[in-house]
């Protein structure tokens, strides 16, 4: 297996696998796959955190890390998701591989802060814990222990705050 970021040639593997992973017998395109395209046109894509999961030349995961920012004081952060593993290829570790290296790239790149809304007992391995916690509030706070952020390790050693505040996401993230 070979982790890697997305290269220009991946889009449509990218969301081939993303459909994929998301279908549903209701919904011709899933709004998962509108996500990523939408978010790979707007100023919170970072082309180096958007990672795939390669095995014998075909992608069997993928992990996508975008810019989020958190009020008051605009701090940057980022948003995890979507996460997406070929259906004929799940429970074989790759999901977990392809976030972990979204999560080392973003903390190598010095982001600190990493928030998702998602199952606490699967995001719980990487370190996630209830975003409340951290004083962190987005449209989802609702929904509870869902929600959650994660601290990234500092590249210089420095205990740096976590900012708490409302999570901001950028306009495609409306779209689901």
């Amino acid at each position: 297996m070979r982790l890697r970021a997305e290269g220009p040639a991946d889009g449509v593997a990218i969301n081939r696998l993303v459909a994929e992973a998301f279908a549903s017998p209701d919904t011709r395109l899933p709004a998962e796959v509108r996500l990523v395209e939408a978010l790979r046109a707007s100023d919170a894509w970072l082309p180096e955190l958007s990672m795939v999961a390669e095995v014998d030349g075909e992608l069997v995961g993928y992990a996508l890390l975008t810019r989020v920012d958190v009020w008051p004081g605009g701090v940057p952060a980022l948003a995890l998701g979507p996460v997406a593993v070929r259906p004929s290829r799940q429970r074989r570790g790759y999901g977990q591989d392809v976030v972990r290296a979204a999560l080392d790239a973003a903390a190598e790149l010095g982001e600190r802060l990493v928030v998702v809304l998602g199952n606490p007992a699967y995001y719980r391995r990487f370190g996630f814990e209830p975003a409340a916690r951290f004083g962190l509030t987005s449209p989802w706070s609702g929904l509870g222990d869902p929600w959650q952020a994660l601290v990234l390790p500092s590249v210089d050693g420095s205990d740096d705050p976590v900012p708490s505040g409302e999570v901001t996401f950028p306009a495609p993230w409306s779209q689901i």
